[in-house]
C-alpha cells in the first residue's frame, strides 16, 4: 500500500496536456495524451508501522493514452545492502500499478456533473514489500498482494484545483479473499513561483481502509494522509513530507506494533 511520497507531481492536475476539459464527444479520445517519468531518492525516518528509517529508490512513472489513465512506481529498498539496515532480509522490491480507465473516453459522452469532471473504472495492483516492508510484516510473511477495483474520479475543489477521488473494493490474493474498502484521495497545488520559473508546491493524499474483516485485519479500518512541501524545477525537485497515521494497514496501534503517529521523508527527484 504504499504510496509515491513524491510527486504527486505526476497528478493530471500539474500537468500541461491535463488542463484541456475532459469532453470527448468529438470522437478525439487521445486529445489528453501525455506521459511522464522520474526516479525519486528518498530517506524515510520512523515509517510506520514498526517505525523503520531506511533509504530507496523509487521509479515512478504515468500519463494518459485514450481511455487510459496510468500511475505507477517501483520501489527497491536498501539500496547499499546494509546488514544493519531494519529492511535487511526484506523483499527489495515493492510495486505499484493504478490503471484507470475513463468512462467518458469510452462512451464519448460528457458524464461530468458539478464539480466531478471525469469519472473512471478505477484499479490498483500491489505486490511485494515483505517481512519489514509495507504492513510491519513478520519474518516469512508474504508481502501485499493486493487488487482493488471501483469508481473513480477528478474532482474539481477550492483552492486544491483537480483532485483525484476513487473508491475500491480490495481483494487479497494472499488470503483469497475481498477484505473491506478504500478510499483514496491525491492533489498537487502549486502555491508560489520564483523568478526563474520554479515553483513551490503543497501536494499529498490520503489512503482510508475501513470495512475489513476482524480474521485478516486487528482494526476495522485504519489509514494514512501524507503532506509534502516539495520545489519543483524542469528537471528536478527537492521535498520533505510529514505523515500521519492511524492504525495502518488495519493493524491496531499497540506497545508490539506501532500503528499510529507521524513519519518523516525527505526526497531528491531527477525528472525525464
Amino acid at each position: 500500500m504504499r504510496k509515491s511520497l513524491v510527486a504527486l507531481s505526476v497528478l493530471a492536475a500539474s500537468l500541461p496536456a491535463a488542463v484541456n476539459a475532459a469532453d470527448y464527444t468529438d470522437g478525439d479520445i487521445h486529445k489528453n495524451d501525455y506521459k511522464w517519468s522520474q526516479f525519486n531518492l528518498m530517506y524515510a525516518f520512523d515509517e510506520l508501522p514498526s517505525e523503520s528509517s531506511h533509504d530507496y529508490l523509487e521509479m515512478e512513472f504515468g500519463g494518459r493514452s485514450g481511455i487510459f489513465d496510468l500511475y505507477g512506481y517501483v520501489d527497491v529498498f536498501d539500496l547499499t545492502t546494509d546488514p544493519d539496515s531494519d529492511k535487511a532480509g526484506a523483499d527489495k522490491i515493492f510495486m505499484k500499478f493504478a490503471p484507470r480507465v475513463s468512462l467518458d473516453a469510452l462512451t464519448q459522452t460528457d458524464l461530468s456533473f458539478g464539480p466531478v469532471q471525469e469519472l473512471y473504472v478505477a484499479t490498483v495492483l500491489e505486490w511485494g514489500g515483505g517481512k519489514t516492508g509495507p504492513g510491519g510484516f513478520a519474518a516469512g510473511v508474504r508481502g501485499p498482494n493486493t487488487q482493488k477495483i471501483g469508481l473513480g474520479s477528478d474532482v474539481n475543489v477550492p483552492w486544491l484545483g483537480k483532485i483525484g477521488l476513487n473508491l475500491y473494493g480490495t481483494y487479497d490474493s494472499n488470503k483469497k479473499d475481498w477484505n473491506g474498502y478504500q478510499i483514496s484521495t491525491n492533489w498537487f497545488k502549486p502555491f508560489y513561483t520564483l523568478d526563474n520559473g520554479s515553483f513551490v508546491s503543497y501536494q499529498g493524499y490520503i489512503d482510508y481502509q475501513f470495512g475489513m474483516k476482524e480474521e485478516y485485519s486487528s482494526a476495522s479500518n485504519g489509514g494514512a494522509m501524507f503532506n509534502g512541501i516539495y520545489w519543483h524545477s524542469e528537471r528536478y525537485a527537492l521535498g520533505y513530507g510529514l505523515k500521519a497515521y492511524k492504525d495502518v494497514y488495519g493493524i491496531k496501534d499497540s506497545d508490539a506494533l506501532k500503528s499510529t503517529g507521524f513519519a518523516h521523508y525527505i526526497s531528491m527527484t531527477y525528472k525525464f
